[in-house]
């Protein structure tokens, strides 16, 4: 997968694509409708397939104190979009010269000529330029004035209710992965590199992987079951806490998966933790016997959660 700086010119080989646009956040089942409709539509043309996400997230520009709210990186959202199919990702750095940019500057001066679109694919609520002035009528418009095609894909439906990052988030925050999963078409999953931690699992019988959280969203404080994947693409079982650690001083937020029937060093590597049922709210124990029957009692219930 080729990836690209939206402040650059199109390489001459991927000049005149369908470009999917949007911020893909999760790239949930309703993304990838809109990818999927890209990347056919580049098939049937004979077109190069692109996806343009932006990043930062436009909140994060226009609210900068907003509390973390990301489902996936900039990383994730690559390899996600390589796998549906997409032969590059443009990545548009959402800053104050994109901030400030028309609607008729964005398509004209960006995406048709910068970029060399020749079709650009869109959800309904897509908005865009200075003040999102513009919307997927407009884009339209303007594409038509300058030779770009604009196609519109309606949102994806689960239930009754439309697929969206908003309902992704709520669901996690409520503790309901199973939900989050199903729209996102996998279960939610935070990447990041293992740390060192204060070392107390390991005098327990339970050494966990600490990852900070960074910019994702936070899950609902509490125990999961879990599975990580390992920088050699191997998968592991396991429970994790994500939250404050509150029998401990001070607290301090991490996510912190113990996996099972497994010993080796992770310190300084990269995993993805998947998030796949919640067990139980954080709590806090009176001493660590306590913790340790309780954490044996996750532990049951993560295996047969995960084995069922």
């Amino acid at each position: 997968m080729i990836r690209l700086d939206a402040r650059e010119p199109m390489p001459d080989a991927l000049a005149g694509a369908t470009m999917a646009l949007g911020n893909f956040d999760g790239v949930h089942s309703g993304h990838q409708a809109v990818i999927g409709t890209a990347i056919a539509d580049a098939r049937a043309n004979g077109r190069p397939a692109i996806v343009a996400t932006f990043d930062p997230h436009p909140v994060r520009y226009f609210k900068p104190d907003t509390p973390p709210f990301r489902l996936t990186t900039l990383d994730q959202r690559e390899e996600l979009f390589a796998a549906l199919g997409a032969d590059a990702m443009v990545v548009f750095a959402f800053d104050r010269a994109l901030a400030t940019t028309t609607a008729e500057d964005f398509v004209a001066n960006l995406l048709a000529s910068r970029l060399a679109a020749r079709c650009v694919v869109t959800g309904s609520d897509f908005t865009f330029g200075r003040g999102r002035r513009g919307d997927v009528a407009a884009l339209r418009t303007l594409g038509a004035t300058v030779g770009m095609d604009a196609i519109t894909v309606e949102p994806v439906t689960n239930g009754e209710q439309i697929v969206s990052s908003s309902r992704i988030r709520e669901a996690l925050t409520a503790g309901d992965p199973r939900l989050a999963a199903r729209l996102l078409t996998r279960p939610f999953a935070v990447r990041g590199t293992v740390r060192h931690g204060d070392k107390v699992g390991r005098t327990i019988g339970y050494p966990t992987a600490n990852l900070d959280l960074g910019q994702y969203l936070r899950p609902r404080y509490g125990i999961y079951a879990v599975t990580g994947r390992l920088p050699d693409g191997r998968v592991l079982q396991g429970a994790a806490n994500v939250g404050i650690r509150p029998s401990f001083d001070p607290p301090k937020e991490l996510l912190e998966p113990f996996f099972f029937d497994f010993a080796e060093d992770l310190y300084g590597k990269e995993i993805e933790v998947a998030f796949h049922h919640f067990l139980r709210p954080e709590a806090k124990f009176d001493d660590l016997d306590a913790l340790v029957a309780q954490m044996a009692k996750d532990c049951d219930r993560a295996r047969a959660l995960l084995n069922g």
